[in-house]
């Protein structure tokens, strides 16, 4: 027993130095690592000291940089607005003397405009008032009855109106002849009742001016039928003759002894004073003013009146 205890205590002996072995190199490694991880500590605690050290002035510095560099692009930016807020300054400005370009010949165009409207309506009157001249001589006669008989010998029917109204003139020698004598228009409208009217051209306007006098003061007619004599005028001088329709038989009822005087103006008699209208406006203004006038010449009210 003894033996075999003894020859086993050098087998633990060989374990246990193994196992201290082990121990010693597990742990001496782990002191040696240890160690070297504190030298590297050592080692570098300066540069992270350093680092640390310079810590402040590298994030003054990245500021610094970071700033210029948002300086840089901001004046980049802000250079590039300028420039567009200059392009855009010039198209604006461009624009606007366009512009004030553009009013300038407006202005300009409604001037030639104007004055060639000016122009027109001088030359339209001229024109209208040559045709007039040109028809001095002539009579229109109105409500000539429309029948073959009379269309026929209308110079003869002409002669026979004189001798029945203003016999007078026959009597003093005036020559009463006429140049020609037709029905206008030249075609009969079966839609219309009226007859047409006669123009008739006398070879002496002298005489011509007795008889239009005459039938002004008096109702002429033809074996017994009424008929109206007046000037011939140009188609336009007559419509604006017969604007005042309305508004003379007014003044005739009133009792303001209304005329209708070349081309087409009219002219009553006031107060004791004779007064002239070229313009319908003008009249009606001229109403409105006078109590005892006003009201009395709405001719929108007549016209609905009569509508």
């Amino acid at each position: 027993m003894t033996n075999s205890t003894e020859a086993q205590k050098p087998q633990n002996t060989k374990k246990n130095k193994k196992k201290g072995a082990t121990l010693d190199t597990f742990y001496g490694a782990k002191i040696q690592n240890t160690e070297q991880i504190e030298e590297d500590i050592q080692e570098n605690s300066p540069k992270s000291s350093k680092g640390n050290r310079n810590s402040p002035q590298t994030h003054e510095e990245f500021e610094s940089e970071m700033t210029k560099k948002m300086e840089a692009l901001w004046e980049e930016k802000w250079e590039i607005m300028q420039k567009k807020f200059m392009h855009l300054q010039n198209q604006f400005d461009q624009t606007v003397k366009e512009n004030q370009a553009l009013k300038q010949e407006l202005i300009k165009q409604s001037q030639n405009t104007k004055k060639l409207e000016e122009n027109i309506k001088y030359l339209t009157d001229k024109v209208i008032d040559l045709e007039n001249r040109g028809r001095r001589e002539n009579l229109r006669i109105i409500g000539l009855p429309e029948k073959p008989e009379i269309n026929t010998k209308l110079d003869m029917v002409i002669q026979d109106i004189i001798k029945e109204n203003c016999p007078e003139i026959l009597e003093q020698g005036g020559n009463t002849a006429t140049d020609r004598a037709h029905r206008t228009p030249s075609t009969l409208n079966p839609q219309k009742t009226t007859p047409r009217n006669v123009i008739a051209k006398f070879q002496s306007y002298q005489t011509k001016e007795k008889i239009l006098q005459e039938a002004r003061k008096r109702q002429f007619r033809y074996k017994g039928m009424p008929i109206r004599i007046t000037q011939d005028l140009a188609s336009s001088t007559l419509n604006d003759r017969k604007a005042w329709n309305m508004i003379f038989r007014k003044a005739r009822e009133l009792g303001l002894q209304p005329r209708i005087s070349y081309p087409a103006k009219l002219t009553i008699y006031f107060q004791g004073k004779v007064w002239a209208f070229n313009k319908i406006e003008d009249f009606q203004l001229f109403a409105k003013k006078r109590p005892e006038l006003c009201g009395k010449f709405d001719t929108e009210n007549q016209r609905a009146r009569n509508t």
